[in-house]
């Protein structure tokens, strides 16, 4: 299988600060104020001092960054805001250059980064169409073959001759996207498309780039939608600081970025929200035998342990669990199971799940603690943890997300 992009130590350096004025008289005036350390009267006001502490400072948004992708691969990019993932696809859309290393692309590259360059506001929705898709490499009688398709799929059939100006924020962006998701390069580098439109939008353009991906075309996919690029994507790189921190099969990728990015034992403090006195000091996930853990084997039992301090009459607690796109599960509430309220006086609490039906990938666990009348605490997304594979029915065989959704039921057959 020959080889579509080659990237070879690969590093890109920004300077902060403004770099011009476009003038060069005010560019001298700027830069005697700096040599005498003085403010710069072609600064707006305020930012004297942000400016004279980071003109001239220098970052290195990629450090050796090196991987291959074979022809017809679907390779996901994850990780953090600020890790390089955007730098990387701007240098290989040639957007950008890299200051140091090379990169070899064989075949038609073509990249949905800012979707919606290009738009004019005084032009119709049509001549947008045809402006959009010259901008993006497309030739007049390509538009004109798929005219009808983009327009049917970006669900502004309506108002396509409409100027651009009296469009929502939302139409403008579905049309944008329906232009670029009609190109057909050897090579699609896509930067969080899902980001755009509503969610049954975000679900058709889901839908094209999986049809790209069954084309056989090779393709960059970022993104921080982890579901969507661990249904697309066989492979992936994580990228932390510049830096290329795992590379490999995707669930691995995935796995290493919420062990090592998210994954926390203690509650974030600074996100809870608190009715006067903190009463949660601690909470945590353990195992069926105690053990304070960050991850739970697929069917494995489970707990939720809360430290309680001070006293609280007639209290109830709710636990929240959610999924990596926050879609909530299931709440587990001690009104049910104490038929009423608690009374409560520097407790410890724990929820045991004893049947654990969760799909295998990264979760997150909040928590309710109040009375029937008011919230006390509430604590989103407190803890993290992940469910890993495990081969429950014993064929040797894992479940995946991409195959098998997002949570099992324990089943048997019969044949009749």
């Amino acid at each position: 299988m020959s080889i579509a992009i080659s990237v070879e130590n690969l590093w890109k350096e920004y300077r902060l600060g403004t770099i011009g004025h476009g003038v060069l008289f005010r560019d001298l005036q700027s830069w005697f104020a700096r040599v005498l350390d003085r403010d710069d009267p072609n600064a707006p006001i305020g930012e004297q001092a942000s400016r004279r502490s980071n003109v001239g400072d220098r970052v290195w948004a990629l450090r050796e960054v090196s991987f291959e992708v074979n022809e017809g691969e679907v390779l996901g990019i994850i990780g953090g805001n600020g890790a390089g993932k955007s730098t990387l696809l701007k240098i290989i859309s040639r957007v950008t250059g890299p200051t140091r290393g090379q990169i070899k692309i064989r075949g038609r590259v073509a990249s949905l980064l800012e979707v919606g360059t290009g738009f004019h506001p005084e032009l119709t929705g049509r001549e947008n169409v045809f402006l959009n898709g010259a901008i993006l490499g497309m030739v007049k009688a390509e538009i004109k073959k798929k005219f009808d398709e983009i327009v049917d799929f970006s669900g502004v059939e309506q108002y396509i001759d409409t100027p651009v100006k009296r469009y929502s924020s939302g139409m403008r962006v579905r049309l944008a996207f329906a232009v670029a998701a009609h190109l057909e390069p050897e090579i699609l580098v896509v930067d969080e498309v899902l980001a755009v439109g509503d969610a049954s939008f975000q679900r058709k353009c889901l839908g094209k780039i999986g049809e790209v991906v069954k084309g056989g075309r090779t393709v960059l996919f970022v993104t921080h939608n982890m579901a969507a690029v661990q249904q697309l994507c066989d492979e992936g790189i994580c990228f932390g600081g510049g830096k290329i921190r795992v590379a490999g099969r995707i669930a691995n990728v995935v796995k290493a970025y919420y062990s090592n990015a998210v994954l926390s034992l203690e509650a974030p403090r600074e996100e809870a929200e608190h009715k006067g006195a903190t009463f949660v000091r601690h909470s945590n996930l353990m195992d069926q035998t105690g053990k304070e853990v960050a991850e739970i084997d697929m069917g494995s039992p489970f707990g939720i342990k809360l430290c309680i301090e001070g006293k609280v009459r007639r209290g109830l607690i709710s636990i929240k669990i959610n999924n990596e796109i926050a879609e909530n599960i299931m709440v587990a509430t001690t009104r049910r199971s104490f038929k009423g309220q608690l009374n409560l006086d520097s407790n410890t609490v724990i929820c045991w799940f004893r049947e654990n039906r969760l799909m295998h990938g990264p979760h997150t666990i909040s928590i309710w603690f109040g009375t029937t009348n008011q919230c006390l605490e509430w604590l989103p997304h407190c803890i993290h943890f992940l469910i890993t594979p495990r081969d429950l029915f014993g064929t040797g065989e894992l479940l995946s997300l991409k195959d098998h959704g997002s949570f099992y039921l324990d089943h048997r057959w019969q044949i009749i």
